[in-house]
């Protein structure tokens, strides 16, 4: 058994089987519908149900708020229908599609940014040339590990690939990362992902928050931004536990030393004994605004983080469509979250 569902855009009718996805049955049916996590945690796939009913599987509030259900928003990837149903996906005036390449890479670079963060370089060796929006992530497979999907922190157009990578507990892929890989392994990466990315054509100040290793689509926007020589004022907060959780401070320090546009603040979550702003991060760009209309932000990093964020900037004004978020879940709070049913939501 069935449903069909009309995809708007692509002006076709597609038969979606009793319990597969739209989003499923849209991609078998060769449909170029916008994607990035597959599992409801990123909003790429957010689409306006036209007509039907359909159920909804476990997701993430960021990526579908209960206002945006409200309004009739679903996930395509999350939902499955349950009539004859019409779906059309959200499309933003400044939308960007780039080719997904699978592209064959080795590693040719690999040091400890943190005691606990790796940076890995990856040079390119076929499928290329590989082209992306600053801030979009990667699905990326290391030799005997389940494909994992991290942020480039290189700017757009450089021919060496970077990746920030953190060890998580029982996390069998950032294990392999932090103690077994080395210089000219292979790596499979494919994309690019996301709607995360920098609006180069936004005049308005920019607000970029990163929480750990979400430093690495942070640090794509922020340097893709200074290349391109938007004339904004850019405020880039990043949010740590303690001082030998931070990372590339020199190297922001001096950016923000070159580029008087750039406003660089490290903030420490846990007190002690330090020059540093201290205390969470998202409080510390509310301290310093008041009034965030006509602002764009970009956040990167764990999902509190990220959500604590998006509640106070849309506090201060912010209009949730300038908020372009992508929150770092782990694979054990991904799998948690695909457990969730349709009852449960």
């Amino acid at each position: 058994m069935s449903f069909k569902v009309r995809i708007a855009q692509a002006d076709r009718t597609i038969d979606v089987p009793t319990g597969a996805t739209i989003l499923e049955a849209a991609l078998d049916a060769g449909i170029s519908y916008p994607f990035g996590c597959q599992s409801g945690n990123c909003g790429a796939c957010k689409s306006h149900l036209v007509k039907g009913e359909v159920t909804m599987e476990g997701y993430s509030e960021f990526a579908l708020s209960d206002d945006e259900k409200e309004r009739g928003l679903i996930l395509a990837c999350r939902a499955v229908p349950w009539e004859e149903s019409e779906v059309a996906w959200l499309e933003e005036d400044d939308l960007i599609v780039h080719p997904r390449r699978l592209l064959a890479c080795k590693v040719v670079g690999l040091d400890d940014a943190t005691h606990d963060i790796k940076r890995i370089r990856l040079e390119i060796v076929s499928g290329g040339p590989f082209d992306f929006s600053a801030g979009q992530f990667a699905s990326v497979t290391f030799e005997g590990c389940p494909p994992r999907d991290y942020s480039m922190a290189n700017v757009p157009g450089d021919p060496i690939l970077e990746f920030h990578v953190r060890r998580t507990a029982g996390g069998a892929t950032s294990m392999h990362v932090a103690e077994k890989l080395a210089i000219g392994d292979s790596v499979r990466v494919e994309g690019p992902f996301g709607p995360s990315y920098l609006r180069e054509a936004h005049r308005g100040p920019i607000i970029a928050v990163a929480g750990g290793s979400g430093m690495a689509p942070i640090k794509s926007v922020i340097e893709r931004a200074l290349q391109k020589e938007l004339p904004q004022h850019i405020y880039f907060y990043f949010g740590v536990r303690t001082e030998r959780d931070l990372y590339l401070h020199d190297h922001f320090a001096a950016l923000a030393e070159k580029h008087k546009n750039l406003h660089f603040v490290p903030v420490l979550s846990e007190a002690g004994p330090s020059s540093l702003r201290s205390g969470l991060v998202h409080e510390a760009v509310a301290a310093d605004f008041d009034e965030l209309d006509g602002c764009k932000a970009y956040l990167a990093g764990p999902p509190v983080m990220v959500e604590a964020a998006t509640r106070l900037f849309e506090e201060r004004g912010m209009r949730r469509i300038d908020i372009h978020a992508d929150p770092f879940y782990t694979a054990a709070e991904m799998a948690s979250a695909n457990k969730k049913t349709g009852a449960e939501l």
